[in-house]
């Protein structure tokens, strides 16, 4: 077991290593969060099984907070209206559940933010697309090259890795650095480093 843990723990610190690459990128991201955010936009979120999970963290942290006591930031998540999803579904077919809502929903101003893996859900493709066609920001977080994803994307963090675990695991790290951006912007102090 130990040397299952040590090589996990190995693969982990390297690419975290090779994600400190995207340290600028990350920063303006998040300069780009906030200013949205600053001038009355929305963040809307979404991904499916551990992205949807990505998704939802990072709302958690805009509407309640990430260490500071602080108003409460816009911030959705569309995989959780489990009405939406399955209506849609229903209706229409699963490519279509983000992108129905982010017709509805987004504005020029806002932030539509997809977390994937492997960029390739035609769920998150359609929906960036929709997206960047209501004059929204798009942002990608997804690993390797973006994949289709990555075209209709105005920004994208691409962690450098094919690991969907190693991915996730950057993708949190990400959103906390965002977070404490926004975070300390909201309580008007500083980020802490």
């Amino acid at each position: 077991m130990s040397d299952w843990l040590t090589t996990q723990l190995g693969e982990h610190l390297a690419v975290a290593e090779a994600t400190a690459t995207l340290s600028d990128e990350i920063r303006e991201v998040g300069t780009l969060v906030r200013d949205r955010l600053a001038n009355g936009g929305t963040v809307f979120t979404f991904g499916n099984g551990g992205s949807a999970a990505d998704a939802q963290h990072l709302t958690g942290e805009l509407i309640g907070r990430y260490k500071r006591d602080r108003r409460p930031l816009p911030a959705v998540t569309l995989s959780t209206d489990a009405s939406a999803m399955t209506c849609i579904a229903n209706d229409y077919q699963y490519a279509d559940v983000f992108s129905r809502q982010v017709e509805a929903l987004a504005r020029p101003g806002d932030v539509v933010v997809a977390f994937t893996t492997s960029g390739r859900s035609s769920n998150v493709v359609a929906a960036l697309a929709a997206a960047q066609a209501k004059g929204a920001t798009t942002l990608l977080f997804a690993g390797g090259d973006g994949g289709p994803a990555r075209i209709h994307a105005d920004r994208a963090l691409l962690v450098p890795s094919k690991s969907t675990q190693r991915i996730q695991e950057m993708h949190t790290l990400m959103l906390h650095v965002i977070s404490e951006m926004v975070d300390a912007w909201a309580a008007g102090e500083e980020p802490t480093p």
